[in-house]
């Protein structure tokens, strides 16, 4: 069938002339997003180009447009005969939640880039605020302002949920901020309504070749890169927890320098419920934070915590009620993204520096034993479960 689609797609468009759609990639957005004057000049603008940019860079341009002057997707998704539309569909629907001013962003940035590539000289180009660098991301918004590199889950109709990408955008993202001297400060924070709900459990479906084993390894080994990028990352790191956190992105909190949490947010490890166990260094973090008892209240069995609570503990810095939350925080920031850039990371390193070799050496141990865990029957079989749950709802 899906063979059949694509051919059919293939000889009924005029315009999007290809066999299979390709990973859309969209630039990174300015948090401040473009102005309305400067959206209709990158319109204009586009009416210049020479070349045609290509059937993938047009599905984009269409899905920023309908994004900046309409919102979200709201359309019914066209049938699935409908071959042209369904892309035009999907396009738009996977930017998710991104306001219209990022979206104008976007689309100013994309259009400005491909004046670039035709010679355009710096006047003929958008006036857009240009992003951070010329990287681009499909699961994160990324910019940087104010000397403040702010990393976006930007998954919103998935609870930004962490795939296999995001896994390797976060990294990448990381290590940029690390090498930017201009960065004083990098803030992680969510789009939409939650923070991070964790794994994408779809990652556990994708069985390769190779098999459960060559997946629990492959799986293992991006973990601990990944896990291994926050423990080496040299300068202050700040979580803007904006609602519920789940799994992963609330165990890694222990390596963050500051934990900023909105009344709503919530903190949730259910990894026994799913037949696994920590990860993020939290098996020896949060034991030094919060205590053992209250620590494996959490890691084995599975409690809830809100942003109370997890402030009582330790886990996180300080709650803002939920009208305030994000004026108050940024405020913050920005005020202490002035103070002496080098004082502050080389301050970090000091307080780290006790525990890093402790850290590499945990998270090693909890990847290995994670490994295990995936290639049981038993957190097959948890997995399993939920997914059987979540289909009843």
């Amino acid at each position: 069938m899906a063979l059949f689609s694509l051919r059919c797609f293939t000889q009924t468009s005029r315009w999007f002339r290809f066999s299979r759609v390709p990973a859309l990639k969209f630039h990174k957005s300015s948090m401040m997003g473009a102005t309305v004057e400067q959206f209709e000049e990158a319109k204009n603008k586009m009416s210049t180009l020479k070349n045609d940019p290509g059937n993938e860079v047009k599905l984009k341009i269409y899905a920023l447009f309908k994004q900046a002057t309409h919102g979200p997707c709201d359309s019914p998704k066209p049938g699935m005969l409908d071959f042209v539309n369904k892309v035009k569909w999907d396009t738009w629907k996977s930017l998710g939640t991104i306001t219209q001013e990022e979206a104008r962003q976007q689309y100013c940035n994309l259009i400005g880039s491909l004046l670039a590539k035709e010679g355009g000289s710096p006047a003929q180009e958008v006036s857009a605020q240009p992003a951070a660098s010329s990287n681009t991301y499909t699961t994160l918004l990324v910019s940087t302002q104010d000397n403040i590199t702010t990393i976006q889950l930007n998954r919103p109709a998935k609870k930004n949920a962490i795939t296999t990408e995001m896994y390797e955008e976060i990294i990448d993202a990381l290590q940029q901020a690390a090498e930017d001297t201009s960065v004083v400060l990098t803030v992680f924070t969510g789009a939409g309504d939650f923070y991070c709900s964790g794994n994408d459990l779809s990652n556990f479906t994708k069985i390769p070749e190779g098999g459960v084993e060559q997946m629990a390894k492959a799986g293992g080994e991006l973990l601990r890169r990944y896990v291994k990028a926050y423990i080496d990352f040299p300068k202050p790191l700040v979580a803007v927890v904006n609602g519920p956190a789940v799994g992963i992105s609330v165990t890694i909190l222990g390596m963050f320098d500051l934990v900023y949490a909105a009344e709503c947010a919530t903190f949730h490890t259910p990894f026994s419920q799913l037949g696994q166990s920590p990860e993020g260094c939290s098996s020896y973090t949060y034991p030094r934070i919060m205590g053992a008892s209250k620590a494996c209240e959490m890691l084995l069995f599975n409690k809830k915590l809100t942003a109370v609570q997890a402030c009582e503990l330790g886990l996180v810095t300080e709650v803002f009620p939920d009208s305030s939350f994000q004026s108050e925080v940024w405020r913050r920031l920005r005020s202490y993204a002035k103070l002496p850039p080098n004082s502050l990371a080389l301050s970090k390193q000091l307080i780290r520096s006790v525990d890093k070799d402790r850290l590499h050496a945990v998270n090693d141990a909890e990847v290995e034993r994670l490994m295990e865990r995936w290639m049981s029957d038993e957190c097959f079989n948890a997995v399993m479960s939920f997914f059987q749950a979540k289909a009843k709802l």
